[in-house]
């Protein structure tokens, strides 16, 4: 069965709901993420859910978020069922809740976040890709000349986005407009820091045989102007992964992520329609899809 909503009765107070987290209050000072089974395509979301989802990404996150400590300070007090448990209200201890929580949860710090999604490439794909086509550039910017789809860029390119409201679209801006929105320290800091955050992590997948060709950092701020790593990182629903064995230049690759789902709307002329439920092999395939991506990235086994 497939957690598509959490329903924690008030114990705790539901502040956001996204398209695939539930974050909730625990204090003034800490929030608890809850990572459901939701999938979303074309900015919306299905109404069904891809069973253990929600598990699979926060478990990917945590791995993550470990291997990238000594480079940067991340947002987590607690991240194993035990230690969160111990933190809530023991009313959450009940089964009821627990089915909710289990395996699906952090409990992070709140901190001001930076009103950017800073996004990596180090593959040309995706937008910019069409973009590049069309004018030349990536996010505005001039990129070298005859790159084909799916080519590496010389090196890894800081291409960053709007933090949309629920509901809005993310929009490609150029480094200097984000400069105008946050200042250009903080900015330079940002992209420096994603930079180094996704150089390794490319390097790592690499070893495990998968091509990290772009991803989305989001980072908090603390007082003194220090970067935290914050939200999810490096999962399938943040970042294109591709297959090593299967990578091919000058076309599109099959990512680690929901493309069975946004061919099948495709197909169906179905996308960026609402109310719409997604066929049992499309639930299977997709799952199928993100279970890989945790076993080739962690070295665990899914059970």
């Amino acid at each position: 069965m497939s957690i598509t909503s959490t329903n924690l009765d008030g114990i705790l107070p539901l502040i956001a709901k996204g398209k695939v987290r539930d974050i909730y209050e625990v204090d003034s000072e800490s929030l608890l993420f809850v990572a459901t089974d939701r999938i979303s395509a074309y900015d919306v979301i299905m109404e069904n859910g891809i069973k253990d989802k929600g598990k699979l990404l926060t478990q990917i996150s945590i791995f993550w978020f470990n291997f990238l400590k000594d480079n940067i300070k991340n947002h987590i007090i607690a991240d194993s069922d035990e230690e969160i448990f111990a933190r809530l209200p023991k009313e959450l201890s009940e089964s009821k809740y627990k089915d909710q929580l289990c395996q699906r949860s952090l409990l992070v710090r709140k901190h001001k976040l930076i009103p950017l999604e800073a996004i990596v490439r180090g593959y040309i794909t995706g937008s910019a890709w069409k973009e590049y086509k069309k004018s030349g550039t990536v996010h505005g910017c001039p990129a070298p000349e005859n790159l084909q789809e799916s080519q590496e860029f010389p090196s890894p390119i800081f291409t960053p986005s709007t933090k949309a409201e629920q509901g809005e679209h993310d929009e490609n801006i150029s480094q200097e407009q984000a400069e105008k929105i946050v200042g250009k320290e903080v900015c330079e800091k940002v992209a420096r820091k994603a930079i180094e955050l996704y150089s390794k992590a490319k390097e790592y997948a690499k070893s495990r045989g998968i091509i990290l060709a772009d991803t989305k950092f989001e980072f908090g701020i603390t007082d003194d102007g220090e970067l935290v790593l914050v939200d999810e990182v490096l999962t399938p629903d943040s970042s294109r992964f591709w297959n090593t064995k299967t990578y091919k230049l000058g076309k599109s690759q099959e990512s680690y992520d929901k493309q069975f789902l946004r061919d099948w709307l495709t197909s169906n002329g179905l996308n960026g329609k609402e109310g719409v439920s997604m066929p049992e092999d499309i639930v299977a395939q997709t799952s199928s899809k993100y279970v890989e991506a945790f076993e080739a990235l962690t070295g665990k086994k899914y059970v």
